[in-house]
């Protein structure tokens, strides 16, 4: 019997340690799991992530609720984590002005720069200089970009420049919008020339359906009695008898006495090639409205000029040393000459042009101070002009020199101007100026189809005495009178000389046929 017990006995602990085993085996395959998963933790923490892991893996298991052995190396996946549900998305307004570029699209550099994406506000009333001025330095970098002024917005800019000679070419200035000049003195310091200034440039165009405005009243109000005025008011006579040495200026008004005395022009370009200006308008300028200096193939058309026929000095287009030069199918009204050509310009070529009120198209005034003049190769043709002053003039100082020569006025039809043809060597803009001998000589000039109404006199030819004008042609000319206000006059001519081709109305039996007998040879100093 014990032989049977000890057995049983022996028996029953060993099936007792088998199940002990089978325990221990378990535990350390669910360990050795755990391990395995761990086992890019870092080697400092390894004991501890053991420890932790083994511990962890016996919890489960005695708390798993069975003692069945699970699969080796599956481990019970993590409860998934819940995601808050997406908020709602907020509703975007549309932008009233574009977004801005980025600089680089498709690969390529952008080119177009609006001047809001730099920070203009096109208020009317903050000032936008340096947003032009940002946008045009990002533009100047790359070629044939664009500057953007957007319309329906008004941008209140002091005096800039948008300045090569560093700039790429071909940069075009989109003008959609209205540009306002300053009114108070304080953005102008002690004066200036020009308000907005493109220079050294090559192939600059402004272009678009929006308005330069220079706000210029205040300056005009402001003119001090002795500033320069054209003097050819002293060819006009009233019924009266009585010449007013000047013309009477508005009131005054509150900026009285406080711009500068030296007004600027409101667009100006200088020594750039290939420029072109179209669209825009320009008005109120505080003096001329448009002026090229220095520059090389210009291009002007389809554009406009408008200003009060009162106010001082205000030059349509103003032309200086400037070269290959094509304005056409543009509207000017103004305060001075429609059109002025001075010294430097030659291959000039001017047609259907509308012209008043204003002094009509003029070269010169030339010669002033006793310098040198020299003017070439000029056409104006096609031209309507309204209520000027004059129609087609020529214009110098005493004591100057130089020549104007190749000159073609064509096409000319006036209605209620007060002096048509004018040359004038005698020229003043100042209450009295000195005699002198010295002039610029002027030669093959040819006056031809001028033709419509005339309220003063129709023809003025004064030329110099020591230098007369030669090759004066007359051709086709038909100029009735129209009574107004002024004593009407006979056709005048001094040391003229030249041709007429065909019969004239009125007669203008004072131009000398042929040349001068006393016809001085011209000095190297005088040719151009």
């Amino acid at each position: 019997m014990k032989g049977v017990g000890l057995r049983r006995l022996t028996f029953m602990f060993l099936v007792a340690f088998l199940v002990w085993s089978s325990s221990i085996e378990t535990c350390i395959a669910r360990k050795s799991k755990h391990w395995r998963q761990r086992r890019h933790a870092a080697s400092v923490s390894l004991y501890k992530k053991k420890t932790k892991d083994h511990s962890h893996g016996h919890h489960n298991y005695h708390n798993g609720g069975t003692k069945t052995k699970p699969p080796p190396y599956k481990t019970t996946p993590p409860s998934p984590k819940v995601k808050a549900p997406p908020s709602p998305k907020p509703k975007v307004k549309v932008p009233s002005v574009p977004p801005p570029q980025k600089g680089y699209g498709n690969g390529q550099q952008s080119k177009v720069f609006d001047v809001l994406h730099f920070g203009a506000k096109g208020d009317g009333k903050t000032d936008d200089t340096k947003a032009f001025q940002a946008a045009w330095a990002a533009a100047c970098k790359v070629q044939a970009s664009t500057v953007v002024v957007p319309a329906k917005f008004i941008f209140l800019v002091g005096p800039i420049s948008f300045s090569g000679p560093y700039c790429q070419a071909n940069i075009v200035f989109q003008l959609d919008g209205t540009i306002i000049a300053p009114t108070d003195s304080k953005p102008w310091g002690k004066g200036i020339l020009q308000w907005l200034e493109f220079t050294k440039l090559k192939g600059i165009t402004v272009q678009g359906k929006g308005i330069i405005d220079g706000r210029g009243s205040g300056w005009w109000l402001d003119a001090p009695y002795e500033d320069p005025y054209d003097d050819e008011r002293k060819l006009i006579i009233p019924l009266n008898n009585t010449v007013q040495e000047r013309p009477p200026m508005p009131a005054r008004n509150e900026l009285s006495g406080k711009m500068p005395s030296i007004k600027p022009t409101a667009l100006r370009f200088y020594g750039s090639f290939n420029v072109t200006v179209t669209g825009i308008t320009i008005q109120n300028s505080p003096q001329c409205h448009l002026k090229f200096d220095n520059c090389i193939g210009v291009v002007v058309h389809d554009m406009s000029v408008s200003s009060p026929g009162d106010s001082p000095n205000t030059d349509g287009i103003h032309l200086q040393n400037s070269k290959d030069v094509l304005i056409h199918a543009t509207s000017l009204a103004c305060g001075d000459d429609c059109v002025s050509i001075q010294t430097g310009c030659s291959n000039v070529y001017i047609h259907n042009v509308n012209c008043g009120p204003g002094h009509g198209i003029s070269i010169g005034s030339l010669g002033k101070d006793n310098t040198k003049a020299c003017v070439s190769n000029i056409t104006v043709r096609d031209i309507m002009m309204h209520n000027t002053m004059n129609g087609v003039r020529i214009k110098t100082w005493q004591g100057g020199s130089g020549n104007v020569q190749g000159v073609l006025f064509s096409n000319i039809q006036v209605s209620e101007v007060q002096l048509p043809i004018v040359i004038d060597q005698f020229y003043c803009d100042k209450r009295t100026c000195k005699n002198q001998t010295a002039a610029v000589a002027l030669s093959g000039i040819t006056y031809e189809k001028i033709r419509g109404t005339y309220t003063v006199k129709p023809v003025h030819l004064a030329c110099s005495d020591s230098l007369p004008c030669i090759g004066v042609t007359l051709s086709a000319i038909q100029l009735k009178p129209m009574q107004e206000r002024y004593h009407l006059y006979d056709p005048f001519c001094w040391q003229s000389y030249g041709e007429l081709t065909t019969p004239t109305v009125p007669p203008i039996a004072c131009l000398q046929i042929g040349k001068p007998p006393n016809n001085r040879v011209q000095s190297n100093y005088d040719v151009c």
